[in-house]
């Protein structure tokens, strides 16, 4: 583990490799041991960074008014103080949402855009009764007895989670700070990047699980008509979770993609 100093927040990152830089930015729950897969198997070929978002795992706390743009700030601090940029820069589920507000910000530290499973926030991508309903089901999983985060959470894998990454998957979520949640919750909730889709001038790469039910297959498809430069990979047997649950298949993509666009 490595740390990088941010407006006296400490954020944690892991690297492996040594290439052209690819950045992970994992999804809400999770930390930079959800790309583990990648990490390992990706290194060959690349300098590859996945972070602990601010607020997550080893990472400094957040004030409660810590809002996207302070995620894609802290993020540009990141890939400057690593000396990364332009970087392929890949993220799913909330990462996806972290990845394309980094990109309204900081385009010029972005040498593609890999968004896998994620949204244009929940109000950009989803009907508002949708919106609605996750915002009550999350506040109901954060107001139980154990106040925990689900890593089995309906949608997130199209089965059963990957016996291999269960004690991964557990490990993570015991390090979830519920006050990060909530804020998460209450930013994704109002999120409407849609504005921001087209004006996107980097080779895009959609990367998305077939069963996918937290973000449907016809959000993918919203995405790739609003992009100009992009291309969509569908993940058979893949739920929202791809990059655990299909780590060859997914892995083989950001290979192939990211070598098409040095």
């Amino acid at each position: 583990m490595a740390t990088v100093q941010v407006n006296g927040r400490e954020i944690a990152y892991d690297r492996s490799g040594e290439g052209p830089p690819v950045v992970f930015l994992h999804g809400a729950g999770h930390d930079a041991r959800a790309w583990r897969p990648q990490l390992d198997a990706l290194s060959d070929a690349f300098s590859v960074v996945a972070w602990d978002e601010p607020g997550a795992s080893r990472s400094g706390d957040i004030p409660e008014s810590f809002g996207l743009a302070d995620y894609a700030d802290a993020l540009a601090a990141v890939v400057e103080s690593l000396e990364l940029g332009p970087a392929h820069i890949a993220g799913l589920s909330w990462g996806g949402t972290v990845a394309l507000e980094f990109y309204r910000h900081h385009a010029d530290l972005v040498r593609t855009l890999i968004l896998v499973d994620t949204y244009a926030g929940w109000k950009g991508s989803l009907p508002p009764e949708e919106v609605r309903a996750r915002v009550e089901g999350t506040r109901r999983m954060l107001a139980a007895p154990d106040g925990g985060f689900d890593p089995t959470l309906p949608g997130l894998f199209a089965g059963d989670p990957p016996a291999a990454y269960v004690p991964l998957l557990d490990a993570m979520a015991a390090a979830v700070r519920p006050e990060t949640l909530r804020t998460q919750l209450s930013v994704m909730a109002v999120t409407d990047q849609r504005d921001l889709l087209p004006t996107v001038s980097v080779p895009t790469l959609l990367l998305w699980g077939e069963q996918d039910a937290r973000s449907p297959l016809a959000v993918a498809r919203q995405f790739q008509e609003a992009i100009p430069d992009t291309e969509l990979l569908v993940i058979p047997g893949a739920g929202h979770v791809s990059n655990l649950e299909r780590p060859a298949e997914f892995n083989r993509a950001v290979r192939n993609f990211c070598q098409a666009h040095p």
